[in-house]
């Protein structure tokens, strides 16, 4: 009897010790393919808050909280799935429904400059007479779902790309934790964010002058910082749709674009000496950014040119 309680501590033992060996599997996983994502996390950030700006101030959080609940579905339900499945059956697969993905970011994102240049614009906007405030709303959470959709397929794909060797169930985990962490972390920012101007207010009405000065800096610096990140957010889809596809064609044979983008980081890294990192990725984010606007821009052209074909009278 003492024997087999030895053997079975020992049975335990060694299973303890797999699944701590698992949970660091799991944790490398995860800080690895984090670290990876960190770019399409910035623009996810930076992207969202122009979904929310403009409304009173009672819907933002709520807003904000449907945008969440849906980045969840996207990334658990959806995305990770998919990516187990394709991994598994059809991994050639996964690089197409990613530059498709990389077309609609380029579409939305030229549809933006072309509105900002003075194009026609397309759907309700802020500046517009909006005659049903929930209908309206909910366009607009259901247009940062699908945005989020698009780039949460890139945090994704990333993801996997860096525990791929790794077991199915390691991997599934590592996904699913690299999902949660990331939409807590880009949806509190941005919660924070629209906040801010809130939180200068009222700090604005507290006692003491230097409480007071913090407050008004944050009521004069918010819309400004909202701008930027609108048009930030407009950069964004271009520069992560670009670069999908500039990475897709690369990997189905076609080098050369990503090529001259590549050569344009290196060149622009190796001339601005401490500064060659940072001058590096931004060569390389126009370069993507360019090649985003001139596809979104045929994109758009071309939808819109059929839709009016279409409405024509027959």
């Amino acid at each position: 009897m003492p024997s087999g309680l030895v053997a079975l501590l020992d049975d335990v033992s060694v299973i303890a010790k797999a699944a701590s060996a698992s949970l660091d599997d799991v944790g490398a996983g995860v800080a690895k393919a984090g670290s990876k994502a960190a770019g399409v996390v910035i623009d996810d950030a930076a992207v969202t808050p122009g979904y929310v700006t403009g409304f009173t101030p009672d819907r933002e959080l709520p807003m904000i909280w449907k945008i969440t609940k849906g980045s969840l579905r996207n990334k658990l339900l959806i995305l990770l799935p998919l990516a187990l499945l394709l991994s598994a059956l059809l991994p050639a697969a996964i690089i197409p429904i990613l530059m498709l993905g990389g077309a609609y970011l380029s579409f939305e994102g030229a549809e933006k400059v072309i509105e900002k240049l003075g194009g026609q614009k397309h759907g309700e906007t802020l500046e517009d007479p909006i005659e049903d405030p929930a209908a309206f709303e909910q366009t607009r959470v259901s247009g940062a779902i699908r945005t989020d959709l698009i780039l949460s397929a890139e945090i994704m794909a990333i993801a996997l790309s860096q525990v791929e060797d790794a077991p199915m169930l390691t991997r599934a985990v590592a996904l699913a934790l690299v999902g949660v962490l990331i939409t807590v972390g880009v949806y509190g920012a941005v919660a924070l964010i629209v906040k801010m101007d809130d939180v200068g207010l009222h700090l604005a009405r507290k006692t003491g002058a230097a409480t007071q000065a913090v407050g008004r800096f944050l009521l004069r610096a918010m819309p400004v910082v909202l701008q930027v990140l609108g048009s930030v957010g407009t950069l964004a889809m271009l520069w992560v749709g670009g670069g999908i596809i500039l990475h897709g064609l690369e990997e189905l044979g076609l080098p050369q674009p990503a090529q001259v983008a590549h050569g344009i980081e290196h060149g622009l890294a190796e001339a601005a000496g401490p500064l060659g990192a940072i001058l590096g990725w931004f060569g390389y984010a126009v370069a993507s950014a360019l090649v985003g606007l001139a596809l979104g821009a045929v994109i758009a052209v071309t939808v819109h040119l059929i839709g009016a074909l279409r409405a024509k009278p027959a």
